[in-house]
């Protein structure tokens, strides 16, 4: 097994790499997709308007859903497979940028999911609004070799476009929903409706022709709708939808309550994690509750969460009543990264810097974005910290031991204090200043930035999860994109997680 990032620093893909045969498989001219760009902002803007003017998201998810039921769907949108109770199956999340970091990920995704019974792609399938046209080159083009089955949850960006495009993919090629009537002149739904982004009427004309990429017969799977549950072997997996502002409606709230019951062991899959960046989010439920109220519930037998939305891996071994649920990010699919060395130090619901697990490390984070910045700002000299520099003033400012040895003695200087500073790094609970907080608040929201205009390590990152009866065994594994870990995907954290 290779070296992973927690080993050494050519593990995490630093140094004179050879890169990855990655770029082979990408089409030959790519757009690349930048944050930066008003023209994408301006096309991305229904969350904000969502939040503003009110979240129509649950009114028109339960119009899908009714669609899909009057078609034949299951009442209870569970999907029955025949898997052994000994399999596997693969969770990758925020993918679709459709440029090199999403490219650099396929290599060892497809080594390591061999033999997996199916996939689940854990929020945003496609960027930036999950327009029926980017699925060619964002899904079913790189994916096109993976054998089995890919099941999905919508994220934020998939509805904005208000879902059609996901549904005509990944739920038996749903139809457009009708039309609703006007709002009422001059009331916030009105105003809404006045800059609401919708999908173009001649989006989708290239979706058939891309399908054929995944047309194989043991490729194919018919979504009950957004929401969904998978009884395989001896767990039930449940994906729910957290539409746009990351909350779920009453409906599926009572769905959710439902198929939680009973003492098969249970994962849930979400599109926003219910731990994430030191902090609890617990997912609130119209009418009342949370997600994590029900994951928490011993009735519900949960073992762990798995979310998207944060493009990094973190995971949170929480301790529930005597018992442990692994609380999980995975949303390292493809787009940029976002950013770990700003995550203070841990200290929620007991988990500690030494339950707590990230991928990247917070060195190898604030390394890249001061490489970076460092070129964007053409200020190379100043802002690029070498990645042993860089973990050298992580460990200072968290009050924690380096998590690999250094190749080399690394002094912590008024620049890379000053550096670390400005890109936002996390620092000790009993030390946040009034200035520290807003700054990294402000960077982790305004100054993340596409990956495309990086080359590798681009750390990023998928899981596989092997069931039997006794347990699932869930393995986080690193994407460079240099060829070493290419050919052997590094393990960059494990863990066994008991089902009785």
């Amino acid at each position: 097994m290779s070296d992973s990032s927690r080993d050494t620093a050519e593990g995490a893909g630093w140094g004179a790499a050879e890169p990855g045969a990655y770029e082979r498989l990408m089409p030959p001219k790519v757009e690349k997709l930048s944050w930066l760009d008003p023209r994408t902002l301006w096309a991305a803007r229904n969350g904000v308007l969502a939040s503003w003017f009110g979240d129509p998201t649950g009114r028109t998810r339960s119009r899908w859903v009714a669609q899909r039921a009057a078609a034949g769907a299951p009442a209870d949108k569970v999907i029955r497979r025949d898997d052994p109770d000994r399999f596997s199956f693969m969770v990758i999340g925020d993918t679709g940028e459709g440029d090199a970091p999403q490219y650099a990920v396929v290599p060892g995704f497809l080594k390591v999911s061999q033999d997996t019974s199916f996939s689940v792609v854990a929020s945003d399938v496609i960027y930036p609004v999950g327009s029926a046209d980017d699925y060619g080159t964002k899904f079913f083009r790189p994916y096109q070799d993976y054998p089995a089955p890919i099941y999905a949850i919508p994220g934020n960006h998939d509805w904005y476009e208000d879902l059609g495009a996901f549904m005509r993919v990944f739920c038996a090629d749903t139809p457009a929903l009708a039309p609703e009537p006007r709002p009422r002149p001059l009331s916030r739904a009105w105003l809404r409706s006045l800059l609401w982004h919708r999908a173009s009427p001649h989006d989708g004309q290239r979706l058939d022709q891309a399908r054929r990429l995944r047309s194989a017969s043991g490729q194919q799977a018919a979504q009950p709708g957004p929401y969904w549950a998978i009884d395989a072997g001896p767990v039930r997996i449940i994906g729910i939808d957290t539409g746009l502002l990351g909350t779920i409606d009453a409906e599926q709230g009572a769905w959710l309550r439902e198929v939680s019951r009973g003492p098969r062991p249970k994962l849930l899959i979400t599109g926003s994690p219910l731990y994430v960046d030191g902090e609890h989010h617990p997912c609130p439920i119209d009418g009342g509750g949370t997600v994590d109220d029900i994951v928490r519930d011993p009735e519900h037998h949960y073992v762990a969460a798995i979310g998207g939305d944060i493009h990094n891996y973190q995971r949170y071994p929480v301790d529930v009543d005597g018992r442990t649920i692994q609380y999980v990010v995975s949303g390292g699919g493809g787009a940029f990264m976002h950013a770990t060395h700003t995550i203070p130090r841990v200290s929620v619901a007991n988990v500690t810097e030494q339950d707590f697990r990230c991928y990247p490390l917070r060195g190898d984070s604030l390394a890249f974005y001061s490489t970076l910045y460092g070129r964007r700002l053409r200020l190379r000299r100043f802002f690029t910290l070498t990645e042993a520099d860089a973990a050298a003033v992580i460990a200072e400012r968290l009050g924690i031991r380096q998590t690999r040895s250094p190749g080399r003695p690394a002094r912590v200087t008024f620049r890379t204090r000053l550096v670390a500073s400005l890109l936002g790094a996390g620092g000790r609970p009993d030390r946040t200043s009034r200035f520290r907080l807003p700054v990294r608040k402000i960077y982790t929201q305004l100054f993340s930035p596409g990956s495309a205009t990086y080359s590798p390590p681009f750390f990023k990152c998928f899981l596989r999860l092997d069931v039997t009866p006794e347990a699932i065994r869930l393995r986080c594994h690193a994407a460079t994109g240099n060829l070493r870990q290419e050919l052997d995907p590094p393990v960059e954290d494990e863990i066994t997680i008991p089902l009785t």
